[in-house]
């Protein structure tokens, strides 16, 4: 069995990823975020999700959510589901390695990361969502049908 392949099987599209600002290990460029993140993750894990929900959810509810997984050892996953919602909505690449082993092995050092990302990108965490929650652009009315 022969599969023949033209021009436009080889014609392969892939999506340009960008690298992180910052590395994994680079939790001490910022003292104050990894001074709150070792000793209170949970604040800087609400920032960031505040701000990487574009304020559709609060960074107090974010944290408390996050510090009662803490309780049974399970926050790790509900910071990974944002580490990749940061990725997804800027194009980062998933690195060193996948986002679920990244937060596992090293939490700290990925939410030190993802809050230094945001704010190389010109957002605040720190100061949560600014501006109304998401919703659609507002159309001139010279754009409409």
């Amino acid at each position: 069995m022969s599969i023949d392949l033209n021009q436009e099987d080889m014609n392969v599209h892939y999506d340009l990823q960008s690298k992180w600002m910052g590395g994994l290990c680079n939790c001490g460029a910022d003292a104050t975020t990894c001074c709150i993140t070792c000793f209170l993750p949970c604040i800087t894990f609400g920032q960031i999700a505040e701000t990487v929900d574009e304020g559709r959810t609060s960074c107090f509810a974010q944290s408390i959510v996050y510090g009662l997984l803490m309780t049974v050892q399970c926050h790790w996953l509900y910071s990974c589901m944002y580490r990749d919602k940061l990725r997804k909505k800027f194009g980062l690449a998933e690195e060193p390695c996948c986002d679920c082993l990244v937060n596992f092995c090293c939490e700290p050092c990925a939410l030190c990361q993802e809050h230094a990302e945001l704010k190389s990108r010109g957002f605040n965490p720190s100061k949560g969502w600014i501006g109304p929650p998401t919703s659609p652009p507002h159309m001139p009315p010279s754009m409409f049908k």
